[in-house]
Order: C-alpha cells, then structure tokens, then sequence
C-alpha cells in the first residue's frame, strides 16, 4: 500500500511498517538515485539506527553534515538508513533527537546544494510529528505498512501481492493452493517472498503451484489450520476436519474460538452462498472472484443481508471461496448446521461436557449427509 506526495526530486523518503518491503525498496532506490560516475564518493551512507538517543542525535547531525557538504564529481547520494528517530519511542522523543531532527528539517526545507540527493527510510514512523508532516510536503514519499491480517477484505489484497510477485517468477497458482499460499503467508510481505523462492526452487522447470505442493511447502501455522479447516469442511472431508479439529486443540486454540472463527464462519458462508445461487440463479463459480462480479451486479436489496468490511462495501471473497463449495450441501443441511453450532455454542459455555466430543458433534451433524 503506498501514497506518493508532491517531490522535489532531489528528497525521498521510504517508511512503513512493513519493514522487509521497506529494506528493499529503499535499496532498490538509492541504487537507482546515486550518480552512476561517482563511484565510492558518490554515496554516503549514515546508518541511522542507533542504540540510544546520544548516538542516534550523531548520526542525524551527521546526515546534515552530509546534505551541506558540495560533491567531488558530478553529484552525491546522502542516504539516513533505517533510522530510528521518527517513532514513537524513547529515542524518538529525547530533546537531543528532536534538536538534530529540527535542523535537518531546516536543511531539507531550503534548497539542497546542487546534484545532492537526500534518502531517509524508516520502518517506526509517528505522522503526527512536524519532522514527518515536513518531510511529506517536500520528498517523495512512499509510505509501504503491512496488510492487517485482522481487517475484513485483507485476503483480496494479499491475493494481488502474491499474484504480482508469482508472476515476476512466472509461477502459475491453481486457485485453491493461491487461496492457502495467501492465508498461510498472512499477507507478510518476507514471508511471501521466502515461500515464493521455496516453491520457485522446488518446481524447477515446472511453473504450476498446486495445493498439495503448498501443503507440503509452506509451514501450517494457526491461520493455516483454521483454513484448512474450513476447506476440509466445505469439501466434506470428515476425516480431515477432525483430524484439524484436533491439530487445534492441541495448538492451545479454545474449543469456543475454534467455533467462532473457523466452524460457525464457514457453515454461514456456504448458507449465504447457497442461498444467493438458489434466489438469485448464479450459477457455481471456478474462482472466488468471478461470484465477487456476479454478487456486484445483484440489487441492493438482494445483497442487504450480507456481510460488509468497515467502509460499508461487501465482504464477498470469503462468500466465492464458499460458492466453489456449495453444490455439495443442502439448504435444509447447512441450517441444521447452524443450529448444531448454537447448540454446541451452548455447551460448551453451560456444561461439562467434553468440548472436543462437542465439536466432534458439530462437525459429524454438519457433514453426515455430505
């Protein structure tokens, strides 16, 4: 995710959370900004991490040193790497940090001596501050944050990410091992591309992922398993589920959270899905998001009822996984599924029962006649 601001071009600035991402772009830049003729003079590079605000006050003044001093041939680089002065921390808002960040704010807001160019990247970053809202109005900014794995809609966004950087590999993802390579990966961007050349190196010549490759590639962490969860439901595969089920429990996961976020989801999905291909005739997907279209083009009315992300459009990915699924059920099973996991949800907060035989209960009521 990246916003630009108006630039001078002789200033840039890489910051975000995402700190892999940032690392790399910033390297990619100050390859492509630092003068071509100049050799070892022309760049210099101040690492700006510093271990306490003493040091990381140095290594600013250092940096303005570096803006004010003219070039020996041709033009000149000055790079602040992976500073640590513009979060929201001890050094951060030590009174000697924020003195060197004033002058170098001073320096940036004047003219820079000709053929000097100015590069700040940093990964901890309080835009509330003036150093930051200065730094905005005059570099090239691009501000890289990770996607948030907890915000609805993130997994399209991750999709995209892994659809760019697979093809640069001219990796060729079947739709379900994309599905579980991005929510095995998180939307982490290191992650991501580890596992890419994981795969890259494993495929060889091949350049087809399939699911079974991910599987047995990629590390099935928490996200993973509630996934795969939901999957081996939606395919009917009992064996699989309980065998998840299982997996969880022993993770440490709560047989209420392990309800809530992968059953209780995945039995209301396949309902809506099914319900929406019935009324409306959509006919069964082969990808997720050729029933995002379809559910795009319903009336208003027709899609009300649906679930929506916090700026007020619909959450339909998690409903096209579940559309690929739905021939296999029943409208009058999924409802007694549902049933089955209020049920459960009752027990397992008011009785002593055994909450994996309580799951075991769902799961078997969900899938008996699948």
């Amino acid at each position: 995710m990246k916003k630009s601001a108006p630039a001078t071009g002789q200033i840039h600035a890489v910051v975000g959370s995402d700190e892999s991402e940032v690392k790399r772009i910033a390297a990619e830049l100050a390859a492509k900004l630092a003068p071509p003729d100049a050799g070892d003079f022309g760049i210099e590079v101040i690492d700006g991490c510093g271990d306490n605000a003493e040091q990381t006050a140095l290594r600013i003044r250092a940096t303005v040193e570096g803006l004010r001093t003219l070039p020996f041939f041709g033009g000149k680089l000055v790079w602040l790497k992976s500073t640590n002065c513009l979060g929201d921390s001890v050094i951060g808002r030590s009174a000697a940090v924020q003195a060197a960040l004033e002058e170098l704010g001073e320096v940036i807001g004047d003219d820079l001596p000709q053929d000097v160019t100015f590069l700040i990247s940093a990964t901890e970053v309080d835009k509330r501050r003036s150093f930051y809202k200065a730094l905005s109005k005059r570099a090239e900014l691009q501000v890289i944050d990770k996607l948030d794995a907890s915000r609805s809609g993130w997994e399209e966004e991750a999709t995209e990410v892994v659809r760019r950087r697979a093809k640069s590999r001219r990796l060729q993802f079947q739709e379900q091992a994309l599905d579980l390579f991005v929510l095995l990966t998180g939307g982490d961007t290191r992650q991501i591309e580890n596992e890419l050349e994981k795969i890259d190196l494993y495929l060889g010549s091949e350049r087809s992922v399939t699911a079974e490759e991910v599987r047995t590639l990629v590390p099935l962490s928490r996200a993973g398993v509630i996934f795969e969860l939901g999957n081996a439901l939606a395919a009917c595969d009992l064996e699989r589920a309980l065998v998840l089920v299982r997996s969880l429990l022993d993770q440490g996961e709560t047989a209420i959270g392990i309800l809530l976020v992968a059953i209780l989801p995945t039995v209301r999905n396949l309902l809506l899905a099914k319900d929406l291909m019935e009324r409306q005739r959509l006919s069964r997907p082969s990808a997720p998001f050729s029933f995002i279209s379809a559910i795009n083009r319903l009336p208003a009315d027709a899609t009300a009822h649906l679930p929506r992300k916090k700026d007020g459009t619909l959450n339909a990915y998690a409903l096209g996984i579940a559309a690929m699924s739905a021939y296999r059920f029943e409208t009058s099973q999924l409802i007694a599924g549902l049933e089955a996991c209020l049920e459960g949800n009752i027990q397992l907060v008011s009785s002593q029962l055994d909450h994996e035989l309580i799951l075991t209960e769902i799961v078997v009521k969900l899938l008996a006649c699948g």
